[in-house]
């Protein structure tokens, strides 16, 4: 157990940004699935901005790596690329 007031702190602002990454982590997997299930080019090329806006946040907050970030981004506009 902690025994300062400021590892106190430290503890609940932990547990606090770990829910809110992982919520915001989950919400960009789902909206990756979103897009990868789309057979529309046209709603696909509307909605990849907004995941790939949604990628850039995590890895700008360290959630996810700045290297995989730019796998996911990569990998997905070169699905909506081959698109009809």
């Amino acid at each position: 157990m902690a025994n300062h007031k400021s590892a106190l702190k430290r503890i609940r602002s932990n547990e606090a940004k770990r829910l809110t990454n992982r919520y915001q982590h989950k919400t960009t997997r789902g909206a990756i699935k979103k897009l990868r299930d789309m057979e529309s080019a046209k709603e696909a090329n509307e909605f990849l901005p907004q995941v790939v806006s949604m990628i850039d946040k995590l890895a700008k907050k360290n959630v996810i790596h700045d290297n995989k970030a730019s796998n996911l981004k990569s990998n997905l506009a070169k699905h909506v690329a081959t698109l009809k």
